[in-house]
């Protein structure tokens, strides 16, 4: 059985420093994490892939190419279009190799459209369940877009969409949490399991948008209410218990090392000509 976890979430919101800072705790307790970069627009990340698309296909190419006259968005969604074609399938199946048991992350693009409305993701997860990868999707948002009701709503609206979308085990990351401050931590507390009519009432929902289309805003608290499918789990990277937290919600999510076998060990036992040696012993 192998495992993989799709990193998706809007551009920014820290998806690379996520797979990275994950492979890295990986090798503090013995595991090997690989990853895959599916952004073929990336220009710095802070890993070693074990695979790049932008191998196979670059956004700049498709840009420049006097057939095609897309600009950026175009040429992305051309780019992940082409990676789901039996050309750049045959290259996604040789690069990922026969890594069973480890866990692959796919460090995905920024392009939203691409979870919430086209099938570009689905037919990729399609082809990984059929060479015998369990998947699951973290969808990655900023933290300190997630402290207004109207943004949290949003974000969460977002998350939804994809969530209903790929129809696979999901998860909701909150990332950059090193970065806010007391205030803005204490703050964030209401909307890791949210109760959104709370919030709606709240004094966070006084913005001058709300207010003039209150009821539209109250329809979409009503959704995520009757979904109930939408929880976040806070990460700061520069934590390792932390990271953990997240790693275990994804492990649990994968079913992770549940095929495995249990491990036994072998104990030898001394002989007993050398209990004798050693004089006698007494029960008290």
């Amino acid at each position: 059985m192998r495992f993989c976890q799709l990193v998706l979430g809007p551009a920014g919101s820290g998806k690379s420093t996520y797979c990275a800072a994950l492979q890295k705790h990986a090798e503090t307790i013995n595991r090997t994490i690989h990853i895959v970069n599916l952004d073929p627009a990336a220009e710095v990340f802070s890993y070693e892939p074990l695979a790049d698309v932008r191998d196979l296909i670059q956004v700049d190419d498709v840009m420049q190419a006097d057939d095609l006259n897309f600009g950026p968005n175009g040429g992305l969604v051309f780019c992940m279009e082409y990676l789901i074609e039996p050309e750049g399938l045959d290259w996604l199946k040789e690069q990922l190799g026969d890594y069973d048991e480890d866990c692959i992350l796919f460090d995905c693009p920024g392009q939203i459209e691409l979870y919430t409305h086209m099938n570009v993701m689905t037919r990729l997860i399609g082809h990984l369940q059929s060479m015998d990868f369990r998947v699951c999707a973290v969808f990655v948002l900023d933290s300190a877009y997630m402290v207004d009701t109207t943004k949290f709503l949003s974000g969460s609206i977002a998350a939804l969409a994809t969530m209903v979308q790929l129809e696979v085990p999901h998860i909701n990351v909150l990332t950059k949490m090193d970065l806010l401050n007391k205030a803005a931590q204490q703050q964030l507390e209401m909307f890791l399991v949210p109760e959104v009519r709370e919030l709606l009432d709240s004094e966070h929902a006084t913005s001058k948008f709300n207010k003039k289309y209150h009821k539209l805003t109250r329809a979409l608290g009503r959704v995520l209410d009757e979904y109930s499918l939408v929880r976040y789990v806070p990460l700061n990277i520069k934590k390792e218990d932390s990271l953990m937290d997240v790693l275990i919600q994804t492990d649990f999510a994968l079913q992770y090392g549940e095929d495995q076998d249990v491990r036994t060990t072998d104990f030898e036992y001394p002989d007993q000509d050398d209990d004798d040696d050693r004089g006698p012993s007494f029960a008290y």
